[in-house]
C-alpha cells in the first residue's frame, strides 16, 4: 500500500510558501461525511498554520463526489480563488458503481485542470474498505486533506510565480 510507512499530515513549514496571500476554495463532498469532514478539518489546519486568513479560505458542499467537479468549476468561475481542493471519499462496494464515480471525478478534476488556470487539487479517497479512508483522514496514516492543503499551497504559488 502506498501510503503503509508514510504520514500524510508530516511537512517541512520552512520549505512551503506562505499562503497569506492566496484565496482557497474547498468543496466537500457530504456522501461519507465522516471521512471527509476529517479531511477537511486536516486542510484547513495546515492552510491555516500556513498563514492562510480564514477569510481566504471558501468551503461549499455538495451531495457527492460526482459532484464534486460542478462545485469545483463553479468556484473557479464565481469566488476568485488562487486554487480548489476537492475533498470526496467513494469507497468499494459490490457493484460497478465504484468505478463510474471514481473514473468520472478523476476525468472531470484532470479536464478542470486542462481546461481553466485555476489548479484543482484531488483530494478524494477511492479505498476498498471504510477502515482503510479512517486511517487516511486523520487515522493512522495521518490525513490525506493536509497533504492536498499543502499541493494546494504550491500550486498557486506556482501559478502566481508563472505568471509574472
Amino acid at each position: 500500500m502506498a501510503t503503509a510507512n508514510k504520514n500524510l499530515s508530516e511537512y517541512d513549514k520552512n520549505s512551503i510558501p506562505s499562503a497569506k496571500d492566496f484565496r482557497f476554495g474547498i468543496v466537500v463532498s457530504e456522501w461519507n461525511d465522516k471521512i471527509t469532514e476529517g479531511l477537511f478539518s486536516g486542510a484547513e489546519k495546515a492552510l491555516l498554520d500556513c498563514d492562510a486568513t480564514p477569510d481566504n479560505i471558501i468551503r461549499w458542499n455538495v451531495p457527492g463526489s460526482f459532484e464534486l467537479v460542478y462545485g469545483a468549476k463553479r468556484m473557479i468561475e464565481t469566488q476568485q480563488v488562487d486554487t480548489v481542493i476537492v475533498i470526496g471519499c467513494v469507497i468499494q462496494g459490490e457493484t460497478k458503481h465504484f468505478d463510474f464515480v471514481c473514473e468520472g471525478v478523476t476525468q472531470g478534476i484532470k479536464d478542470l485542470n486542462v481546461q481553466t488556470d485555476v489548479p484543482v487539487i484531488f483530494c478524494v479517497l477511492t479505498d476498498n474498505n471504510e477502515q482503510q479512508s479512517i486511517d487516511r483522514s486523520g487515522g493512522v496514516h495521518g490525513n490525506k486533506g493536509t497533504e492536498a492543503a499543502i499541493a494546494a499551497i504550491k500550486m498557486a504559488y506556482l501559478r502566481q510565480q508563472s505568471s509574472k
